[in-house]
């Protein structure tokens, strides 16, 4: 099976499963995500959101995986360059596992896969079963600024996992009176393609949210976008960044299955945290 990967999250599912050999060309995305696809020298088009046909037809695949965010110009290059088209959009963490079940079946690591989905909700439950006797921290998790966008539901799944309730409906547009009125007690800006450089100094400022609880208890952080807003294995280390965020008294010294990752967003919200004294 040759594949062409137009998203993230199809290349680390294709790395846990052990079947990068399958990939044939990736995104820019795809080999910031999996460095193991640097020394790999394939070809790199656009992913599902600018693909273009043309860059598509001289490679040698099977097969076209794509995942959100799509737009139906791209789907229609894809479609356009013959390859046949496997086009997934996971709403919640069932779909992704769904999705990571599909991808093993089609690379003949069935087994794999069902231990990939096994280790993640063993860590999922893990982390439930530590904070279910733990006070809930309103959280407000926004995946883009300019509109004001709600993080999507397998974030809101993941923050109730980790001792938080979700403020706000998932994926949902808001605006910052919204946000304010909410008054949360934690702040998450994880934006697309932003990576761990959100401005959070300066979000506050311009919506004048100095006021708020999260800022005035330094509860404001940044997450790294690939953290939560790749729907793969990768969301485990976003369950741990936030379940550090949320209940630091609890789970300051808990190890992560990706401990390199879980450090760097420890650095990243210990640079940008906003705090005003009390």
């Amino acid at each position: 099976m040759r594949i062409v990967s137009l998203q993230p999250s199809v290349s680390i599912i294709l790395d846990r499963l052990g079947c990068l050999d399958s990939l044939v060309a990736c995104t820019k995305y795809c080999v910031d995500a999996v460095p193991a696809l640097r020394e790999r020298a394939l070809p790199v088009v656009h992913d599902s959101w600018s693909t273009k046909a043309e860059e598509l037809l001289p490679v040698p695949a099977d097969l076209v995986i794509a995942s959100v965010p799509y737009r139906q110009e791209s789907l229609t290059a894809i479609l356009k360059s013959g390859h046949p088209l496997l086009a997934l959009a996971p709403k919640n963490l069932a779909g992704i596992c769904q999705d990571i079940r599909l991808i093993a079946s089609l690379v003949h690591q069935t087994e794999r896969g069902e231990a990939l989905i096994s280790g993640m909700q063993s860590e999922i439950a893990a982390v439930c079963s530590q904070t279910a006797r733990l006070p809930r921290c309103s959280v407000y998790c926004e995946e883009w600024g300019k509109p004001l966008i709600h993080s999507q539901p397998w974030v809101a799944e993941l923050v109730e996992a980790a001792g938080g309730i979700f403020v706000g409906g998932p994926g949902a547009t808001t605006s910052e009176a919204a946000i304010a009125a909410a008054d949360p007690d934690v702040i998450i800006a994880a934006w697309c393609g932003a990576g761990d450089r959100v401005p959070l100094e300066r979000i506050v400022e311009q919506r004048d949210w100095r006021g708020l609880r999260a800022v005035r208890s330094g509860r404001v952080y940044c997450i790294a976008d690939e953290l939560l807003n790749t729907p793969a294995p990768t969301l485990i280390g976003g369950l741990h960044a936030l379940a550090r965020a949320i209940h630091p008294e609890v789970f300051g010294a808990v190890a992560s299955p990706d401990g390199r990752q879980i450090e760097e967003f420890l650095a990243v919200a210990s640079k940008l945290k906003y705090g005003c004294p009390t």
